[in-house]
């Protein structure tokens, strides 16, 4: 008889950026007896060269070499694939529409938590969404977009949580998070506006910006819901330090922003039903009236369903040493790159949350470790 495994052949993925996202997405490739990583892309010409198991903290070598050429490294999917795309989107938005349609149109699909705008592809602005479809159309190939928050951390799981209810007044999903240890200074100072005098208005919460990210997510949730969501509404608190502190990130002087407090809120009949809040410090003794990790850690993802019965997830994941804002990149990392091999036999087309199902994980170890 046929060895039947003589004709299976892992899925090639090629990992683009090797930041937050990218260590953890190229971890995700390495563990997943489904795939097989073939190209690593990189934009710092001082990472090119290395190992992907040295940039990604896998204290081993993978024979994959980091490299500046995303032709050479799409070449390696041979027309098919998939790339994990977790290069910034941030700061960069249409240059990572214009990458990632690039590798859709040459027949990888694509899965990355790059472009908000896309998590809820239904509402997306024609201008991000029908590039993207067209590559798609071109090379026969599909896109997933998510991220933990945004992400599945309030689409997936309130969705599955709300199916525990009987009568529900009000969905909420929080992201509590001390930002003292994330490794992205840049944002955490300008985009977040930590540490800068309180009249400045942090991008992430200027006027429109918060329902332009995270506007989507509501959507997902009412539809999973089978609501109509009226209208988006915006909340937004901050507070000062009451004193220096001195983090990972560096100082952050007393009376500079040391905490900040969002919400975007889905109307339904004149009342917020599903809201997604965001409470973001520096340290954690600024704001400690507000809401915190159930531990007193340094971040929780909850989602709360206010009904019958009340209902409170709380999930907390690390990762690289204990940190918690890593573990949450691992989580929406998995998410994105366990989705591949369903995503491969999809028609071609955009997914979302709701769309691409929560593959039960391939990864437990059935062997038992030799005591030395």
């Amino acid at each position: 008889m046929a060895d039947e495994n003589a004709f299976y052949q892992p899925i090639p993925v090629v990992v683009w950026g090797t930041g937050n996202m990218g260590r953890a997405s190229i971890r995700a490739v390495v563990a997943h007896p489904g795939l097989v990583l073939t190209g690593v892309i990189v934009n710092d010409e001082a990472k090119a060269g290395k190992d992907a198991g040295e940039l990604a903290g896998l204290g081993g070598a993978t024979g994959v070499a980091a490299t500046t050429d995303v032709d050479a490294a799409l070449a390696t999917l041979h027309g098919q694939g998939a790339v994990a795309y977790a290069a910034s989107g941030e700061l960069r938005p249409d240059d990572a529409v214009v990458d990632i349609a690039r590798a859709l149109a040459g027949g990888a699909v694509v899965v990355t938590p790059s472009v908000y705008a896309l998590y809820d592809h239904r509402s997306a602005p024609d201008e991000v969404r029908v590039p993207v479809e067209k590559a798609c159309a071109e090379g026969g190939s599909a896109l997933f977009v998510s991220g933990i928050d945004p992400g599945w951390g309030n689409d997936l799981l309130p969705a599955l949580v709300s199916g525990l209810a009987s009568e529900i007044d009000q969905v909420r999903c929080q992201e509590i998070f001390d930002y003292s240890t994330y490794d992205a200074e840049d944002s955490v100072r300008s985009i977040v506006g930590m540490g800068q005098p309180m009249d400045y208005e942090p991008p992430m919460v200027a006027a429109g910006i918060p329902s332009m990210v995270w506007g989507g997510q509501v959507r997902l949730i009412a539809r999973a819901l089978g609501v109509e969501v009226d209208e988006l509404r915006e909340t937004v608190e901050r507070q000062a330090l009451q004193e220096t502190v001195t983090t990972a990130l560096g100082e952050f002087e007393a009376g500079t922003q040391g905490a900040l407090r969002f919400e975007v809120q889905g109307i339904v009949g004149g009342e917020p039903r599903i809201v997604i809040e965001h409470v973001t410090r520096i340290a954690a003794s600024c704001a400690y009236d507000w809401p915190m990790p159930p531990d007193g850690g340094d971040g929780a993802h909850r989602v709360i369903i206010e009904g019958r019965p009340r209902i409170e997830i709380n999930v907390e994941a690390t990762d690289e040493g204990g940190n918690r804002a890593a573990g949450g990149n691992a989580t929406a990392a998995n998410r994105l790159v366990n989705a591949i091999p369903w995503l491969r036999t999809a028609t071609p087309g955009l997914y979302d949350g709701l769309d691409v199902p929560l593959v039960p994980s391939t990864y437990l170890r059935t062997t038992r470790t030799e005591e030395a």
